[in-house]
């Protein structure tokens, strides 16, 4: 896997790193590796979340488009998932000041196929992001999980049109768990498209006309103008993880534990846990299960 995504280009972020982005190590559990093409500088920055409807609205997208440019300017990285529509038309609009796109499928997975060219643009002006092995094909089961990672990136979550039953819907449940702020732009109630959102707001999320109002729910939370990670631990050594290794390695068995056991198990720091968890799961040992669970192999 190391080998193939090196042959792209690409670059792999441990949990355990001091690059990995500080809002997706404050998800519980963060995901233990990330391939990254592009500039993953970007990750860091304060970065808002715009998605929505594959089939979507000529006026829907132009919104999307225009929303993404104008949190550009306003010193924002755009994330979403280039899917067709509202997602493709967010990237398209943010490009020139930086775009993330999250994939469901390894780190060249281009999904839709006629987004190859927006593909490349991403590489060369912002950040693609995967948690797949390089040259995994996305499943139905891949993209619910994709969604977190777009929310865990992001301060706030903008849903710019959605059916009832729509993935961005997820996104935005994602995104009220992980603490995130999340809007939603209203709709006619004649257009289907318009009812999830419209269902957000009546849940409770603020309404989006224009990026002045995502700029004044982020000004209402706290610690939103430098990223900050939740702790700053020193970082791992060699030494230290290879002492951590063969321990962590005789906790694990065929039956599931959390890593929050093997750390209370061990004393350790969660940094050094993780990173003894990481290589024993590179070298087939372990297995990094859903849910912050461990098994032995």
């Amino acid at each position: 896997e190391m080998q193939a995504g090196e042959a792209l280009g690409a670059r792999l972020l441990c949990a355990c790193e001091a690059d990995y982005p500080a809002t997706l190590a404050a998800v519980d559990p963060p995901p233990p590796v990330i391939w990254t093409r592009g500039d993953a500088a970007l990750l860091n920055r304060l970065v808002v979340a715009v998605v929505g409807a594959r089939v979507a609205s000529a006026g829907g997208q132009r919104f999307a488009r225009g929303l993404a440019a104008d949190l550009g300017a306003a010193g924002h990285v755009v994330a979403s998932g280039m899917a067709r529509g509202v997602d493709g038309a967010a990237h398209e609009g943010a490009l020139p000041t930086g775009t993330i796109a999250v994939l469901g499928g390894g780190i060249d997975d281009v999904y839709p196929h006629e987004h190859r060219d927006l593909y490349e643009r991403i590489v060369a002006q912002g950040c693609v992001v995967s948690e797949n092995a390089p040259g995994r094909t996305a499943t139905a089961r891949d993209f619910p999980r994709r969604n977190r990672i777009i929310s865990g990136l992001s301060r706030a979550v903008v849903v710019v049109e959605a059916e009832l039953r729509s993935g961005s819907l997820i996104t935005a449940r994602l995104a009220a768990e992980q603490g995130r702020e999340v809007l939603a732009v209203p709709g006619s109630p004649l257009d289907p498209r318009a009812r999830g959102t419209n269902d957000l707001i009546r849940q409770g999320a603020a309404l989006c006309e224009g990026a002045d109002d995502v700029l004044r729910a982020l000004e209402g939370v706290g610690g939103f103008q430098e990223p900050e990670r939740p702790f700053a631990p020193p970082p791992a050594t060699d030494s230290d993880v290879d002492a951590m290794r063969e321990q962590v390695a005789a906790l694990l068995s065929p039956t599931a534990v959390s890593r929050d056991e093997l750390v209370r198990a061990t004393g350790a720091p969660v940094q050094i846990v993780m990173a003894a968890l990481t290589e024993l799961a590179l070298a087939g040992r372990a297995e990094l299960l859903p849910g912050g669970l461990v098994a032995g192999l």
